[in-house]
């Protein structure tokens, strides 16, 4: 089973799941607004793609913080607070693919062309 990680309303999130509904995909959609995110999940998510890669520092939601809050982002540990008490934070969809031998793998953000070598 695919799950999606996201919030609803976010654009890219949108066109993911038409991505998913249009290739005949099942999945499951988690939403970040009403279920937070799962901490067990994002240590995984991190240990896959990076902190980095996780924390989207292009969004209005990382604007918004003040500078102080913003410098407490330099590794692992201290991204993934932010990311559980800031949502919004997350770069979105998080997708967990799952393959043949039941492994997951995880990507960020929408890539038609990728996820299409995936199914």
């Amino acid at each position: 089973m695919i799950i999606l990680f996201g919030i609803p309303n976010c654009d890219t999130v949108k066109k993911a799941r038409a991505w998913l509904t249009q290739n005949g995909l099942d999945y499951q959609f988690h939403d970040f607004k009403k279920q937070g995110v799962p901490p067990d999940r994002l240590n995984a998510w991190i240990a896959a793609v990076g902190w980095e890669k996780l924390l989207n520092r292009q969004g209005t939601t990382w604007r918004k913080l003040d500078a102080a809050t913003q410098a407490t982002a330099v590794d692992a540990e201290s991204a993934a607070k932010l990311l559980i008490l800031n949502t919004s934070l997350v770069k979105r969809p998080v997708v967990e693919w799952v393959n043949s031998n039941a492994a997951a793998d995880i990507t960020v953000g929408f890539d038609a062309e990728n996820w299409a070598k995936r199914v």
